[in-house]
């Protein structure tokens, strides 16, 4: 297993609605799955860039359009979360 530092990484709720709004394309979907509001997520959102220090979303209008930076980092997490899925799924 590869150490890391808990304390260095971000938020986890800041990560999953990231993740959940890229995957999903708007804040307003992410929070139907999420289970809170928009506005809730999107505070999530801009939490993770401030932490990180990069933009994450380039535009938020009618559908989310993800900067690079986003982009790499929805797939990262994305892969993440579903590997921690499989494996409770093994569990």
């Amino acid at each position: 297993m590869v150490p890391f530092d808990w304390r260095s990484l971000p938020p986890l709720p800041a990560l999953r609605a990231f993740e959940a709004a890229a995957r999903l394309g708007s804040f307003s979907a992410a929070a139907r799955v999420l289970n809170v509001t928009p506005p809730a997520v999107a505070h999530q959102v801009r939490a993770l860039e401030r932490h990180l220090g990069v933009r994450l979303v380039a535009e938020a209008a009618l559908r989310l359009r993800l900067t690079d930076e986003g982009a790499r980092l929805a797939a990262a997490l994305n892969a993440g979360f579903s590997g921690m899925a499989e494996a409770l799924d093994r569990a």
